[in-house]
C-alpha cells in the first residue's frame, strides 16, 4: 500500500493520518503551557510536584518535552520521503504519541514515582522514536541520514544524563544533559536547516524569476562549517569554561554568518514564509558568538542570556517557521504566510530579544514579557493551525 494509500485507508481521526499532525499541536499546546506553569511558579503560585527543581523542570519540559515531539512530527513525516518508505499512521502514531503524553505526565508528578520509574517512562518515547526511525533508514538503505539519527541518539542520551543528575542531586538544567541536548539541537538546525532553507529559498526565487540563486546545500564550505561546528559544540559541552571553547564558539558563529548570507535570504522580503526560516537560522551564530562572548569575557554577557538565543531563538523561531510550512503544505493549503501567521513570527523572535535583554536585568518585568509573548506564539499557533492539523487534508 502506498503512502497515499495508507493515509487514505486510515478511517480513525485526521489527527493520527500523518506524524506530524498530533506532534505538532500538541507540540506547541504544551510549549504555551508549560511556559504558564513556569510564570505562575516564579511568583510561587503553583509547585509542580516534578523531582525537578523548577528551573529544571522548565528547561526539560521545553528541550525534551516540546522539541523532543517537534523532532517526533518533522521526522515522522520527513523520514518516508527520504527513504521511499511508508509513514507511520494509525493506532502506531497513536502509540508513539501517548508514549510522549506519558513522559510528560511522569516528570511533572515524577515527586510521586520512583526516580527510575519516571526516567523510563520519559525515555521510552525517544528510544521507541528511534527504533522506528532507524528501521525505515535501513529499509531504504537511505544511509546519509543516519547522521540525523545520530543526532536523535545523542539527544536521547542528553536526556537520560538530565535524569541521572537529577538523581544524583545535581542541578541538570546548567549540567552535561542540558548542553548536550542543545549542541544536538543546534547540530540538528545546522543539517537540516543547511538542506530545506536553500532548497525552498531557490523554489520561491525561481518562481519570481529571480536572477539570484542561493549556493546549492551542503557545498564543502557547508561540511567544512558543521565539521568545526561539532568541534566547537563538543568543546562546550565538555569544557564550557575554556578560553578555547570560547574562541571555538566566535569561529563557528562567523563560518555560519557566511554560510547564511550565501542563501539569499535578503531577497525574501516579500514571503514570510520563506523569510522567517533565514531569520530564524541566524539565531544560531548569533548564540554562538554570544555564548563565546560569554565564555572568554563572563561579565560582559551572561550565560543564560546568550543560551536562550539558540534555546528561544534557533530553537523556537526554527520550529515555528518548519511547523507552519509543513502544516500548510501537507493539509493543501498555500505555501503563504497570512497575517495571523506573520504575527506568530513576531511573536516569538521579539520573545527572543526581550529574554535576551532581560538576562542582564534579573527580575526584570522583561522576563514576564517575553514568557507571555511565547505563550502568544505557540498557544497562537494552536488556535490558527489547530484545524488545519485536525482535519483531513484539502482535496
Amino acid at each position: 500500500m502506498s503512502s497515499a494509500s495508507q493515509i487514505r485507508h486510515w478511517q480513525g481521526p485526521a489527527l493520527f493520518s500523518y506524524g506530524f499532525r498530533p506532534f505538532f499541536l500538541f507540540g506547541s499546546l504544551w510549549a504555551g503551557a508549560a511556559m504558564i506553569i513556569w510564570i505562575l511558579a516564579l511568583t510561587g503560585t503553583v509547585a509542580p510536584p516534578s523531582r525537578f527543581d523548577p528551573i529544571s523542570w522548565h528547561a526539560h519540559a521545553f528541550l525534551f518535552g516540546y522539541l523532543g515531539a517537534i523532532i517526533a512530527g518533522f521526522l515522522l513525516t520527513a523520514v518516508p520521503n527520504w527513504t521511499g518508505g511508508l509513514p507511520v499512521v494509525g493506532a502506531r502514531l497513536a502509540g508513539l504519541f501517548a508514549l510522549w503524553l506519558a513522559g510528560r505526565v511522569a516528570v511533572a508528578f515524577s515527586a510521586h514515582l520512583p526516580a527510575w520509574l519516571a526516567a523510563g517512562i520519559d525515555l521510552a518515547f525517544p528510544v521507541v522514536l528511534s527504533v522506528v526511525i532507524l528501521r525505515e533508514i535501513v529499509a531504504g538503505k537511505n544511509w546519509r541520514n543516519l547522521v540525523v539519527l545520530g543526532l536523535l541518539v545523542v539527544f536521547t542520551l542528553a536526556n537520560l544524563i538530565f535524569h541521572v543528575e537529577q538523581a544524583s542531586g545535581g542541578y541538570p538544567a546548567h549540567g552535561l544533559g542540558q548542553r548536550l541536548a542543545l549542541a544536538a539541537a543546534v547540530m540538528m538546525i545546522g543539517l537540516i536547516g543547511g538542506r530545506i532553507i536553500p532548497s525552498f529559498t531557490r523554489n520561491w526565487l525561481v518562481q519570481q524569476k529571480s536572477p539570484n540563486l542561493p549556493a546549492p546545500p551542503m557545498q564543502r564550505f557547508d561540511k567544512l562549517t558543521l565539521l568545526a561546528s561539532i568541534a566547537a559544540l563538543l568543546g562546550w559541552v565538555g569544557f564550557p569554561e575554556a578560553r578555547l571553547t570560547g574562541a571555538g564558539l566566535l569561529l563557528i558563529g562567523g563560518l555560519h554568518l557566511l554560510r547564511l548570507a550565501r542563501w539569499q535570504g535578503h531577497r525574501t522580503g516579500a514571503e514570510p514564509l520563506v523569510l522567517v526560516l533565514h531569520a530564524g537560522y541566524l539565531f544560531v551564530p548569533l548564540g554562538a558568538i554570544a555564548m563565546g562572548l560569554a565564555v572568554l569575557w563572563p561579565d560582559l554577557i551572561p550565560v543564560p542570556a546568550a543560551k536562550h538565543l539558540w534555546l528561544a531563538g534557533a530553537i523556537g523561531t526554527m520550529t515555528l517557521a518548519v511547523m507552519t510550512r509543513a502544516t500548510l503544505g501537507h493539509t493543501g493549503h498555500a505555501l503563504h504566510a497570512d497575517e495571523a501567521t506573520i504575527a506568530i513570527y513576531a511573536a516569538i523572535m521579539l520573545s527572543t530579544v526581550l529574554r535576551f535583554i532581560a538576562g542582564f536585568w534579573p527580575g526584570h518585568v522583561l522576563f514576564d514579557i517575553a514568557g507571555l509573548l511565547w505563550c502568544l506564539a505557540f498557544l497562537g499557533f494552536a488556535v490558527v493551525y489547530g484545524p488545519k492539523l485536525m482535519r483531513s487534508r484539502k482535496p
